[in-house]
């Protein structure tokens, strides 16, 4: 069965090879692709000094933070959400002094608190489609948060045509999506290409209860959501919800 990877090309390859490791054909189509924003060159002049605390939500953010800011610096503790942010932040010399037992803002929030006191200062680099449950959560218990956005998530031009013409021709079964804007530019070319049709046979599987709650929101029906919030966990999912 062919399975849409919705990843950049980069984070696209371990997906992929973990499909075909299941039999699957894996269909690379990148419905999200990042990039800095103005704000992201000027990290580096940032006082973290003043932090209690640095959050991490996504690898992409990592990467991100890091090629403007030296790697060498001190850095407040640090916390993420994910085993792949953790494993994106070790890559760059740092660990995680917090990381929540289940990857999604709630839960975070809910963990986390232990952490915070009246006036802890925390820094959120973020992507500018970010929700801003973390800040208003931690900002309940005492915390002054301060949002940073450096990077803005776009959908690729070349992306729109590909994904149109697989559709059309019902070239795809198994639809991956693992953030609400995978699920936002999938439907943008589904509705501008009258295709809901072509997508009625497709097995449905979202990365966690935020991109589940956009796909339902979008009219879809969601056949596999996973306990952990992880790729493979996922495609366990799927393949589960196939087997039976």
């Amino acid at each position: 069965m062919s399975v849409l990877v919705p990843r950049g090309k980069d984070q696209s390859k371990p997906v992929s090879a973990l499909i075909k490791e299941y039999g699957g054909l894996p269909v690379e189509i990148p419905l999200i692709a990042f990039r800095p924003t103005s704000i992201a060159k000027h990290i580096d002049s940032i006082d973290l000094e003043k932090f209690d605390w640095l959050i991490f939500t996504s690898s992409v953010t990592v990467d991100i933070f890091f090629s403007a800011k030296d790697a060498s610096a001190n850095l407040p503790r640090i916390a993420v959400i994910g085993k792949k942010t953790e494993k994106t932040l070790r890559k760059y010399g740092y660990h995680a002094d917090f990381i929540p037992k289940v990857f999604v803002a709630e839960s975070f929030v809910e963990e986390f608190a232990e952490q915070v006191a009246e006036g802890t200062n925390i820094l959120l680099p973020k992507g500018n489609l970010a929700r801003e449950y973390i800040k208003q959560g931690l900002a309940e218990h005492g915390a002054d948060v301060e949002e940073l956005v450096i990077y803005e998530t776009f959908f690729p031009q070349e992306s729109k045509k590909l994904l149109h013409e697989k559709i059309a021709r019902k070239e795809i079964d198994i639809l991956l999506f693992t953030s609400p804007s995978t699920i936002n530019h999938f439907m943008h070319v589904v509705r501008d290409g009258h295709l809901e049709k072509q997508i009625k046979h497709c097995i449905i599987g979202c990365i966690g209860p935020v991109s589940k709650e956009r796909a339902v929101e979008q009219g879809l029906t969601v056949h596999a959501m996973p306990d952990s919030y992880t790729v493979h966990d996922l495609l366990k999912s799927i393949i589960t919800y196939i087997n039976h």
